[in-house]
């Protein structure tokens, strides 16, 4: 099961009442910005990192929000799946200072 987590600005993924993972974000305006995508080695290899991005990014969509991966897994999950294309954005110098400054 997949929830969006706004107060600790993540989704996750739970496995039998269990947090096997999350994928973290900012949001900056009309965009989400994934930074960090994190699966529990207890649940490495059951494809539960793909099942929490793919849900992460249709709840962006149903939000009408935009998409920027700068978390490698998110950035390699959207260039397998194009379906979801029209949402995403491509991750500019910008985004990361903007980024180092909402992490501070």
């Amino acid at each position: 099961m997949v929830s969006r987590e706004d107060h600790k600005h993540r989704y996750e993924i739970l496995v039998d009442g269990q947090l096997a993972g999350f994928t973290e974000y900012r949001d900056r305006g009309e965009q989400r910005v994934f930074f960090h995508t994190e699966i529990d080695d207890a649940f490495a290899g059951q494809g539960l990192a793909s099942l929490l991005v793919q849900q992460a990014l249709t709840d962006v969509r149903d939000s009408g929000l935009r998409a920027v991966p700068i978390c490698p897994y998110v950035a390699k999950f959207l260039k397998k799946h194009t379906e979801f294309d029209d949402i995403a954005d491509p991750v500019t110098q910008d985004d990361l200072r903007w980024l180092r400054t909402a992490l501070r």
